[in-house]
């Protein structure tokens, strides 16, 4: 077999303008691997943005890589019995199978639903700097085990039984998050909007009402309200060595803004934002350069690396999706861009 790496497009974009609790206020160059070219310019202009408004400021609410496991009782007053006991009686037991299995590896909840007779257990694990779809899948299959020695009556149906959920769009992902639940948000002032944006506050406020919340409900969205989260998520996954699929579930998310006395509040939430910074790709030349150079294989305590990632690609998420819908609120704009960036570098 002739191993080859695919050529992608890549550009360095920014400086992005970054503030978390371990982000103290940096301006950072993020790469963005895409076909898209016209990606380049129009994150640029949100970036810019962000310089200009004092930083984009982002939290995290979660931090959970999930597996679900399904077992099959005799009757569905079992399985209820045997789900109960499971979170009440054996909680420690497991969290200590999962430990012993794994340096990283740390058992955070369990949840079960109950579909007649088979048990879905829902499993929450923190992985360190890995994204964990490996990790989370081994310490599962202990788990499981444990439990089949333990209740006679129980039956082996799927070490996976789409409860995750993986690769999917799902409510149950969207409410408690898989990966890194991120939050992004930002003031700018009215003059910012129209020096840079070439828009206001309030006909992007009112544009984001009837294409991002009206829009997607007319379509059935699935708790999702957002322009195109997906294609900066893929972008900054190819760049950065991480599994392209896992846009399925992190493109749901919800953008919010609304104007104020400052101008313009603008957040985009992300409540699947799975990334990693060891683990499959991380070793490949561009990959690992990358990930130097935005600072996340610097630190030694588990963990960070991957948080500080995924907080510079969800304030990147956010200069996109800006940029856009600023565009959006103009007619022709959109179209005008792509015609002429996509014919100057042809």
């Amino acid at each position: 077999m002739n191993n080859q790496v695919a050529a992608i497009p890549m550009r360095f974009i920014g400086p992005v303008r970054v503030r978390s609790e371990i982000i103290d206020d940096e301006q950072i160059n993020v790469p963005l691997a895409t076909y898209e070219t016209t990606l380049w310019p129009s994150t640029a202009r949100g970036a810019k943005v962000s310089c200009l408004a004092g930083g984009i400021a982002v939290s995290m609410v979660s931090d959970c890589m999930t597996r679900s496991i399904s077992l099959e009782a005799p009757s569905a007053k079992q399985a209820v019995e045997i789900a109960r006991s499971i979170e009440v009686n054996h909680y420690d037991k497991l969290a200590g199978i999962v430990s012993q299995g794994s340096r990283f590896a740390k058992l955070q909840a369990i949840q079960h639903h109950i579909i007649g007779k088979t048990i879905y257990l829902r499993l929450s694990f923190t992985t360190g700097d890995a994204s964990g779809h490996n990790m989370v899948t081994f310490a599962a299959e202990h788990i499981q085990n444990y439990l089949l020695s333990v209740f006679a009556d129980l039956r082996y149906v799927s070490i996976s039984g789409n409860y995750c959920v993986d690769k999917k769009v799902s409510a149950v992902n969207a409410i408690l998050g898989r990966g890194k639940y991120m939050i992004a948000e930002i003031n700018i002032s009215e003059n910012i909007c129209q020096q840079v944006l070439n828009t206001t506050p309030a006909r992007l406020v009112d544009l984001h009402i009837k294409k991002n919340l009206i829009g997607s409900i007319a379509a059935g969205s699935l708790q999702s309200a957002n322009a195109h989260f997906a294609n900066i998520l893929l972008a900054m996954y190819l760049a950065t060595g991480q599994d392209g699929a896992n846009i399925v579930e992190g493109s749901q998310g919800i953008t919010h803004a609304q104007c104020d006395d400052q101008g313009l509040y603008f957040s985009v939430t992300i409540p699947n934002l799975i990334v990693g910074t060891v683990g499959h790709g991380k070793m490949i030349g561009f990959v690992k350069d990358n990930l130097e150079q935005l600072g996340c294989l610097a630190s030694t305590e588990p963990g960070l690396n991957a948080r500080r990632l995924a907080e510079i690609i969800a304030a990147t998420v956010l200069c996109g999706e800006l940029s856009l819908l600023a565009a959006l609120t103009n007619p022709d704009e959109l179209m005008r861009a792509h015609q002429l960036f996509e014919r100057r570098n042809r």
